[in-house]
């Protein structure tokens, strides 16, 4: 009997907001002819640069990053298009001799590709999603998502209440079936050899590294960018503004907020974002090696790395 063809190696670096993700995998990835996959849903919006601290050129050293600027902010990325996409571009990268980065703090669009989800088979249904969205607008964002929380606790506090278009896709994938929606997601075979790293930091230290972030923004133009999209016609309310920092920065715009009252929620959002990322990986989860993000030494992990390809 044939020997079955080993699986491909997938290495993947997962983290919060703010923890050196990009800066380690970039380093990485010179060192072992690597080539990034971003798994981070907020780099797919082109014009989006700032507010979404997405590499620069000069940041990427050279090393090919993918599924950055792949859609327009007012296009949608679905998971099911961004684990079609993110298969692809393994494969081809594989195919190159390549080795294959997949980094980000998306925690459902790295298990998409990692752990072989099979996401819910429901056609979209236009009159429905028209009535939450109405629902939506009458209300409030938050006043949707508790909806979906008194329906189907584990699918709410997988989603940020902020992200209309997932909640609105939960209730729409409920209301159709009958059933919660997360137990409807099924799942094949994983397609490759995992290699895993968590990075973290004190939260102390990533609180102080997140806020240094954000008034780095503000200096750098946060406000002109999302002037800039509003003047091309984006809404704020799309969901592919719905980043942290976008509807606020909008506010400023329209006169509605100060820069330092801005300032105050996006910080005060963006710690509430990074707990919900702790949701999906936990440091007890046997599937990735931690390192501290703060002292971390580069010919650690790289052997880390050789040592499992």
């Amino acid at each position: 009997m044939p020997e079955p063809t080993p699986k491909p190696p997938l290495i993947v670096i997962i983290g919060p907001t703010a923890v050196g993700k990009t800066e380690l995998s970039i380093e990485l990835a010179l060192r072992l002819n690597g080539e990034i996959i971003s798994a981070d849903s907020r780099l797919f919006y082109r014009g989006m640069d700032i507010g979404t601290a997405k590499p620069t050129c000069e940041e990427m050293r050279g090393v090919p990053h993918h599924l950055i600027d792949v859609a327009n902010p007012d296009e949608t990325w679905s998971l099911a298009l961004f684990q079609q996409k993110a298969h692809e571009t393994i494969e081809e990268i594989t195919r190159r001799g390549h080795l294959p980065f997949l980094v980000g703090g998306t925690g459902q669009y790295v298990r998409a590709v990692t752990e072989g989800w099979t996401p819910p088979e429901v056609e979209p249904d236009a009159r429905l999603r028209a009535v939450l969205e109405t629902l939506a607008s009458e209300h409030d964002i938050h006043w949707i998502h508790d909806k979906l929380r008194k329906l189907d606790a584990p699918a709410a506090a997988k989603i940020d209440p902020r992200n209309l278009r997932r909640t609105i896709r939960a209730l729409e994938v409920i209301f159709t079936t009958g059933k919660p929606f997360s137990t409807q997601r099924s799942q094949e075979e994983a397609r490759y050899r995992v290699i895993g790293i968590g990075l973290k930091r004190p939260r102390a230290e990533l609180y102080e590294r997140i806020d240094r972030r954000i008034e780095a923004m503000f200096e750098r133009g946060l406000v002109n960018e999302v002037a800039g999209l509003l003047a091309k016609g984006y809404s704020p309310t799309l969901p592919g503004m719905s980043a942290i920092g976008y509807r606020e920065a909008a506010a400023v715009v329209r006169g509605e907020l100060s820069e330092e009252l801005a300032q105050a929620q996006i910080k005060r959002l963006t710690r509430i974002f990074v707990r919900r990322q702790a949701n999906w990986f936990k440091e007890s989860d046997p599937s990735l090696h931690w390192f501290e993000a703060g002292s971390i030494n580069l010919d650690e992990v790289e052997t880390y790395l050789r040592i499992y390809l």
